[in-house]
């Protein structure tokens, strides 16, 4: 899934096909990703200069630079509500992955080497990110 602060192009399109495309953000990608978050009414593709690939399973591009992506049918779209109730413009978009598109290079024995995409993600406040790296890996086994 994936969250908009308001009612923007891609949540639209979604209520009205019924499917979207999760792309995992590299850092390579960051900067496109960003200039893809704009309002304005143009295609995001376009605004994020990203080439576009068909998907294989739904009719919603995807696209082509990102090692991971899902193929996504919508099963809900959630109107985020604060405590006392009231509309927060903020948007929520469920999907059933119906198809994924995998960099083989990120398999190390049949497993997701996670770090080896470098994806970054939100880190709180409107301009902050983090990375992943292999450096900040840790393993623990979860009690049987």
């Amino acid at each position: 899934g994936f969250s908009s602060n308001s009612w923007k192009d891609t949540v639209a399109n979604c209520r009205a096909t019924g499917e979207f495309t999760w792309n995992l953000v590299t850092r390579s990608l960051a900067e496109a990703m960003n200039a893809s978050s704009t309002t304005a009414e143009v295609d995001e593709f376009d605004a994020a200069g990203v080439e576009v690939a068909e998907s294989v399973e739904i009719a919603a591009p995807r696209v082509a630079a990102s090692p991971a992506t899902f193929e996504c049918r919508v099963t809900q779209i959630i109107d985020l509500r604060s405590a006392t109730g009231e509309a927060s413009g903020s948007w929520f978009t469920v999907g059933e992955v119906v198809g994924v598109h995998l960099d083989e290079s990120l398999l190390v024995d049949g497993i997701v080497d996670t770090a080896a995409a470098e994806p970054v993600l939100r880190g709180g406040g409107p301009t902050t990110y983090f990375g992943i790296s292999a450096d900040q890996r840790f393993d623990m086994r979860r009690p049987g």
